[in-house]
């Protein structure tokens, strides 16, 4: 057996807090064993499931120590490339939130800086370690609907009220499509294993973000519409329709909090045939994925060439939009 993978957080964001910290603390493979914070207070939620973490007063101070290998980075976006590359200059592996870079163009220095290290650095991009979307992929590749002809894709929420969040802040990287328009945009193209060959988008904005996002893409073989909101009730579908049946994903982006993932095939003449994943944890499975990866050398589903993809066409979308 593998010795553990030693594991710091920079920050003692909410989300770390209540997801990926406990994920790391209970992933086979994986030990939680650094939290960098100033506010003492911020330490305490952490420490109540994982007593012995060691908290270190700054960010340097947790990469500065040898113990740490691999860092969790939850940090605002706008801040992901800098402590990305300054966590690969101190030696460690580096699993940093989605979105990872604010544009395209700035994947080259991560890339770049992995690829010198050889260190393990990928954005956390937790769905496409559910088996769910392992078993859509599949489902398309096996040819079970056919010749896939359109795909919809849904996601949204409203935190208007949330007036300090960073999502809704621009000089932090706010916004709906880097938030959750990365599930949709890279959802269509890991299921597919394709690229989009043209983009046409509308966005809404309001203060400086996108609060509501309209796209529609083709792809060689197929043509897609999705929007991703922050200002409406909360609603998360994929639907893959081809020739010869559908594929729909309930709870695609949060299993589990947004209800239990379940894949429902309808195929002509049968009665629809519904596949469950009721306690797959996402985020724990992605902690062990990324563990085995740096210990095994196992395949990496999320590198960053693939998040650098998404984020061209995210780009693509901010490229083409109309304002609404």
């Amino acid at each position: 057996m593998h010795k553990p993978v030693e594991w710091g957080v920079l920050g003692a964001a909410k989300f770390a807090r209540q997801f990926m910290a406990p994920a790391i603390h209970a992933a086979d493979g994986a030990r939680l064993a650094g939290l960098a914070t100033s506010n003492v207070g911020k330490a305490k939620p952490f420490q109540a499931f994982c007593p012995d973490l060691t908290i270190y007063d700054s960010y340097e101070a947790l990469l500065a120590d040898p113990a740490i290998e691999a860092v969790y980075i939850p940090l605002p976006n706008h801040l992901h490339v800098e402590w990305s590359l300054k966590a690969l200059d101190a030696g460690k592996h580096v699993l940093c939130e989605k979105p990872m870079t604010m544009a395209a163009t700035e994947f080259e220095s991560l890339i770049q800086k992995r690829d010198a290290t050889g260190l393990l650095a990928a954005e956390a991009y937790m769905i496409v370690h559910h088996p769910q979307w392992q078993f859509v992929r599949k489902l398309i590749a096996d040819g079970i609907i056919g010749k896939l002809v359109h795909v919809t894709g849904a996601f949204s929420f409203d935190n208007r009220t949330d007036v300090t969040n960073i999502r809704n802040k621009a000089e932090t990287g706010g916004g709906g499509l880097r938030d959750i328009g990365v599930y949709v945009i890279g959802g269509v193209r890991f299921a597919t294993g394709q690229e989009p060959v043209s983009v046409e988008s509308a966005i809404r904005w309001e203060d400086g973000i996108d609060a509501f996002s309209e796209i529609r893409a083709r792809f060689p073989d197929f043509t897609c519409s999705s929007y991703v909101s922050i200002r409406m009730h909360p609603h998360q579908e994929m639907v893959f329709h081809g020739e010869g049946g559908v594929i729909r994903l309930t709870a695609p982006f949060n299993a589990r909090v947004f209800g239990e993932a379940r894949v429902e095939l309808h195929r002509p003449g049968l009665e629809v045939q519904v596949t469950r994943f009721p306690g797959d944890d996402h985020y724990k499975l992605q902690v062990e994925a990324f563990c085995r990866s740096v210990r095994e050398g196992d395949e990496y589903l999320c590198p960053l060439e693939f998040s650098r993809g998404t984020q061209e066409m995210i780009d693509l979308v901010f490229d083409k939009a109309v304002a609404l």
